[in-house]
């Protein structure tokens, strides 16, 4: 009787403050209102990567392509299955390119100001001074209280570059175990881009003038009946089909920042890693992009490689061979979270008993937002600068 006499002073209470006198679950009111988002669940090395396609779908699209091998019928395929580019993302290759480029440029000047820390046993990363002191160093090897052992990082640390085998024609052959040392590895953004439009030249691909058809689930080639001179894309024009070509505005101008003005090259530099990311995402809605389940092994184009490199959960089982499915667009970029530091210019140090009140950014907007650069607003759920930070004496206080 009296828990039910204190539950409905409660619902009276909540009702009048906000003004509603119909309220079932006065608890939704606060629980709604919470802008915190959760980062992805580190893996344990048994489990397998999230499914991007559901298994049943999959097995649903394999029956219908055993079905379609056994009919023995021309199949016209779209681009790019059929080896054509894909005209409306031409443009977008080349402006991955080009805010590919002006992040690393950013990246390289600010990271000569602000200071990047590397724990020499587990490898976490901190951007600022001082490290933090947060314990949570749990690797063979770590010292009893958990604590990192730090040592100055570098760009790489900020921005790791996933490499991919460069194809030369991406519906060929897969590349074989014998032949890994003599395919080139480029970074796998730069691959996509490459496959999607992009004409580098250290990089040759093959730009068919003729799509190729699928005939009892086998691929059959007009051009190779055909030969004729492969054309390398320089008639391409990122910017209209219909237009005289022009070369890219962004692989002409520089920054035009002076040298001192970290807060400037912070700026460009978010906006480029915002249009890198979105750039390479409605890339990989069209050109597919393949990763291990277990490893960070990424592959550029319809099918993996046959390299057998992988080292990872039951490899025996599988000859070493990876086990490869549907990219993400973290597998092709991979954000690297460290602890957000809010204070950065007080020199703020963070505490292993405040660690549930801190939030975290990729390693690259932490780097940026510490120089000055403005941080978007699908990053404030992980910085969690809406929650109050105690002082370590008043921690036990806090329900």
């Amino acid at each position: 009787m009296f828990g039910r006499r204190v539950r409905s002073i409660m619902h009276n209470s909540v009702a009048n403050f906000v003004g509603v006198t119909d309220l079932k679950h006065p608890c939704v009111l606060f629980l709604s209102r919470s802008s915190h988002s959760e980062l992805p669940r580190k893996l344990k090395k048994c489990e397998r990567k999230p499914w991007v396609t559901s298994v049943n779908e999959l097995k649903r699209i394999a029956r219908l392509e055993k079905q379609e091998r056994q009919v023995v019928q021309e199949v016209t395929l779209s681009p790019p299955e059929n080896g054509l580019l894909i005209k409306g993302l031409v443009p977008v290759a080349h402006e991955v390119f080009a805010a590919r480029n002006v992040l690393f440029a950013c990246v390289s000047r600010v990271v000569e100001s602000i200071p990047i820390y590397l724990c020499s046993l587990c490898g976490e990363v901190h951007v600022g001074h001082p490290p933090h002191k947060i314990k949570t160093c749990n690797v063979t090897g770590s010292q009893t209280n958990k604590e990192h052992i730090w040592k100055r990082g570098d760009m790489e640390d900020v921005l790791p570059v996933v490499e991919s085998f460069h194809l030369y024609d991406r519906l060929g052959r897969a590349v074989s175990h014998n032949e890994r040392l003599q395919v080139d590895r480029i970074p796998a953004i730069v691959e996509l881009c490459v496959q999607a439009g992009m004409d580098i030249p250290e990089y040759p691909t093959r730009r068919r003038k003729f799509p190729v058809y699928r005939v009892a689930g086998r691929v059959i080639d007009f051009e190779r009946r055909f030969p004729e001179d492969d054309s390398s894309g320089k008639e391409i024009n990122p910017f209209g089909f219909w237009e005289e070509r022009k070369k890219s505005i962004e692989d002409k101008e520089s920054l035009h920042l002076r040298y001192d003005d970290i807060q400037g090259f912070a700026v460009r530099g978010i906006e480029a890693w915002e249009k890198m990311r979105s750039g390479a995402s409605k890339l990989m809605q069209k050109y597919s992009v393949q990763t291990c389940g277990y490893c960070s092994e990424v592959q550029v184009g319809p099918k993996g490689h046959r390299v057998r490199q992988c080292q990872e959960y039951k490899h025996q089982m599988r000859d070493g061979q990876h086990a490869w499915q549907e990219a993400t667009i973290d597998d092709l970029v991979p954000p690297v979270y460290v602890w957000h530091v809010r204070n950065s210019q007080e020199g703020g140090l963070l505490i292993d008993g405040l660690k549930r009140y801190y939030g975290k950014l990729p390693a690259v907007v932490e780097l940026f937002a510490q120089a000055g650069g403005h941080v978007g607003e699908n990053y404030i759920g992980l910085m969690r600068e809406d929650v109050a930070l105690p002082a370590l004496d008043e921690e036990k206080w806090v329900v």
